[in-house]
């Protein structure tokens, strides 16, 4: 899960968003990197998991974090219209958890198509959201802890096809895999080969998923 924050590459005095940001580990991991210069936003909707973070980000010295408690979507919304837009946005999606079965056997036991088909929605309309208030140029990760193509090159996918990102390639410290190109009766861009698919059996830890997009310019 550190992963995301190394391809996102944080620096000092950056305005960044963590839009689901529970329970913290990323987030310090952002402003370590930034070394509490800048700001960044760290948000979720659950008030216990916001404890969490709020008494992580206290117990690694984060001074430049602002915490929030709301839905992801509406969150853009309101920063859309307060004319906050952020040099880079981080979403660990909430999703199906494949990537964690072996930690978690419940996951499987909860295991459905509809399932993915529901986490797949919701992740459409978040991504879509925060890239209302994602700077030209400015960096946005996308990732999840689960294999499925339909919560993770098919989100990419919509995102490529409806704005104007492209996918950048980051190198990481661990094994990764291509993104996958076809999946069922779907086919996916020749770039999705820059997306990273970490499995358990290649580095020994659980299962996640990364993209690296960058906002054009609008021609």
């Amino acid at each position: 899960s550190m992963m995301p924050v190394i391809a996102l590459n944080p620096l000092e005095n950056e305005v960044i968003l963590d839009l689901c940001a529970s329970p913290g580990s990323k987030t310090t991991q952002i402003c370590s990197k930034m070394n509490n210069l800048g700001i960044v936003f760290a948000n979720d909707i659950n008030i216990g998991r916001i404890s969490i973070l709020s008494a992580n980000l206290e117990r690694f010295g984060v001074t430049n974090a602002v915490i929030t408690r709301h839905d992801g979507v509406e969150l853009c919304l309101k920063l859309k219209k307060l004319g906050i837009n952020f040099d880079k946005i981080l979403i660990d999606a909430p999703c199906s958890g494949e990537g964690n079965i072996r930690l978690s056997p419940k996951t499987y036991l909860e295991w459905s198509e509809k399932l993915l088909e529901n986490f797949g929605k919701k992740q459409k309309k978040l991504v879509s959201s925060a890239i209302e208030i994602l700077k030209e140029n400015g960096v946005l990760i996308y990732s999840t802890c689960t294999h499925a193509p339909e919560e993770n090159e098919e989100v990419v996918q919509y995102l490529l096809d409806n704005y104007n990102l492209k996918i950048v390639d980051c190198k990481l410290p661990i094994i990764s895999r291509e993104g996958i190109l076809k999946w069922k009766d779907k086919k996916f861009s020749s770039e999705m080969k820059k997306a990273h698919r970490i499995y358990p059996h290649d580095n020994d830890m659980e299962g996640f998923f990364l993209c690296k997009l960058i906002k054009s310019k609008i021609n």
